[in-house]
């Protein structure tokens, strides 16, 4: 088997790949970020990259999703192609896309109680009087300052060094504590400054804390697209990559922790701090995340009965990571629920008390899975549903995510009107956007209750035949044409098509539905709810009403929709400058009944009923 060049532009990369190997591979070999929404299995047509010098046949996918003009300029799709002879291709065909990733949210009092310590001492000199081991000496200072000190227990490396860095120190050292563990010592008095991150690792996007962990001020914030896109949209594709190939997990790990490691460099960068004063991390993420960040095989997660291979919190060397942060820093991994409600969940529930609320609130983070938590203080129920990738616009024809030339709002009154992202000429067509079109045409009646879109010759609403010229044939059904040709920006137009209006159906009716379940298993009625906490950045960016007119929420729950932010963001922040916020996640996590919709008999019923508007 010959094995033959691929060279990327514009960055430069030139990898050797074996004969027949997809592009995509190439790609993933080659460590590059590429964004694959149906995770490589060409459905969705938008991984369009450009061969330069060079002419090849399309395939019968890339003929029914790409342009004539576009063949004709060697556009193909990067999942279609196949390494037969050195190749030269542009991945950027297009502007490199800015993104929105929401890092606010809403925040609330805590106490600090930072998960790791620093203690100052001056440890008496040894002596021929005084022939006490360095180790009990040590210990002997710290449980004058706490009798909780008096078992700490201290790894083999730290012991090794003990004796060189009391010394080098003139014995006036600062011990570092994890609970019951000496993680390492440092010279003279370092305890002014302790710095932490928190992260929240979501299947599209990762944002990075930088916190002072003594007075928990935030100093800097990070973000970035999840690397792991380019294995798959969703948890499910990526999944399906860990399955099929044999490092699949190893790589998407390596590809997580390399920007994970960077982003903490960017908010140091920001704020002016360094590596070294970095000593606490914590991670939450949904349960496929959780394992990817790990090493583990999301494997089973995905197949009866959805086990996950740990549930509990974990206390974990940075250094496992490869993390540059200082020696003696540890790994905080916030605790799953189930096999599709993870840690992120927990953090939601963490950062907005519902928990210790007496009123019933529903919690909803909708992703390319959509989380929900129902209840109070008494008792909480969780579940979640596979919403699928069309509220973050992959896999719709003109879909994109929330970035720089995505139309993310739209109005109709006598004409419609847009908003873009960036104020830049449409590229597309983000989930917001998409809910806010399609919500318009049910109120205005150009789509009915089974979601088909009418025909100009089958409208009752007067108000609706000025948008008659709006309706296009597309492949044989109707499409709503939202922005011609002429005026986006790569010259092709922008649509919501009739497989479109389906897909986000299927969405908001596994939304519905799970959330008429969890009423159901709560015993309560839809007037018990006193609060709807939206969570997560579509759930932030969303218009309510456009929701609610859809049935995504119920309509009756309107005026009791509260935007909470990046609350699992704000989950993962209060656990790290907080010891007992920590500790309260494991019990949530434990006491949080999670149901499991798959086994409910009705579900199939009301996810048919969820999809009507």
């Amino acid at each position: 088997m010959n094995n033959y060049k691929v060279t990327f532009e514009p960055v430069g990369e030139e990898i050797v790949v074996p004969e027949g190997s997809s592009l995509k591979e190439s790609i993933a070999k080659a460590g590059l970020d590429f964004d694959f929404p149906c995770g490589g299995r060409g459905t969705c047509g938008k991984c369009r990259i450009k061969v330069l010098g060079k002419h090849l046949s399309p395939t019968e996918k890339e003929i029914k999703y790409l342009e004539e003009e576009e063949l004709s300029e060697g556009i193909h799709l990067a999942c279609e192609i196949q390494v037969f002879d050195d190749i030269t291709v542009q991945l950027n065909t297009g502007k490199e896309q800015v993104h929105n990733i929401l890092q606010s949210s809403v925040e609330r009092s805590f106490i600090i109680e930072p998960l790791l310590k620093k203690n100052y001492s001056e440890v008496e000199l040894p002596s021929l009087h005084d022939q006490k081991s360095d180790l009990k000496r040590l210990k002997e200072t710290l449980t004058l300052q706490n009798h909780d000190y008096e078992d700490l227990k201290i790894s083999i490396p730290v012991l090794q060094d003990l004796p060189f860095s009391l010394r080098e120190a003139q014995h006036h050292v600062t011990v570092i504590i994890d609970e019951n563990e000496i993680l390492g010592i440092e010279k003279d008095d370092t305890t002014g400054i302790m710095l932490g991150v928190a992260f929240d690792i979501g299947t599209t996007t990762i944002v990075g804390y930088l916190l002072d962990l003594h007075t928990g001020k935030e100093l800097a914030v990070a973000s970035s697209l999840n690397p792991q896109v380019k294995f798959g949209a969703d948890v499910i594709s990526r999944t399906t990559y860990a399955n099929q190939n044999i490092d699949g997990v190893k790589m998407m790990q390596s590809a997580l922790l390399k920007v994970l490691d960077k982003l903490i460099g960017d908010t140091l960068e920001k704020s002016g701090m360094s590596r070294d004063e970095v000593y606490a991390i914590t991670v939450v993420g949904n349960t496929c995340m959780h394992h990817l960040f790990l090493g583990l095989s999301p494997k089973y997660i995905a197949a009866v009965p959805y086990v996950p291979v740990v549930s509990e919190p974990l206390d974990l060397k940075a250094s496992d990571f490869q993390f540059h942060i200082n020696p003696a820093g540890r790994v905080f991994v916030l605790p799953n629920i189930a096999g599709f409600v993870g840690a992120d969940t927990v953090a939601v529930v963490l950062a907005t008390e519902m928990d210790k609320s007496k009123d019933i609130k529903l919690a909803i983070d909708i992703g390319t899975n959509g989380e929900m938590v129902l209840g109070s203080s008494e008792k909480l129920f969780s579940c979640s549903t596979a919403a699928g990738p069309a509220f973050e616009g992959a896999q719709i024809s003109s879909g994109m995510r929330g970035a720089a030339g995505a139309i993310d709002h739209v109005q109709f009154s006598e004409t419609m009107t847009y908003t873009v992202i960036g104020n830049e000429k449409p590229q597309g067509i983000c989930g917001s956007g998409l809910l806010d079109t399609i919500a318009g045409l049910v109120e205005l009646g150009i789509i009915n209750k089974r979601g088909k879109l009418l025909s100009p010759d089958q409208f009752t609403n007067p108000i609706a035949k000025a948008f008659e010229k709006h309706i296009i044939n597309y492949k044989d059904a109707n499409a709503f044409l939202m922005v011609p040709e002429s005026e986006t920006a790569h010259g092709r137009p922008i649509m919501i098509t009739q497989n479109d209006i389906t897909s986000l159906q299927l969405a908001k009716g596994a939304i519905s539905a799970g959330i008429k379940i969890l009423i159901e298993e709560c015993k309560i009625t839809i007037n018990d709810i006193k609060e709807v906490l939206l969570a997560g950045a579509f759930g932030n960016y969303m218009d309510p009403h456009s929701a609610c007119i859809i049935g995504l929420i119920p309509k009756e729950l309107e005026s009791r929709i509260r935007m909470v932010g990046n609350a699992a963001g704000t989950g993962s922040k209060l656990a790290l400058i907080s010891r007992s916020e920590y500790n309260r996640s494991d019990i949530i996590a434990t006491t949080v009944k999670y149901i499991e919709l798959a086994a409910q008999k009705h579900f199939n019923k009301e996810f048919a009923k969820g999809m009507q508007f």
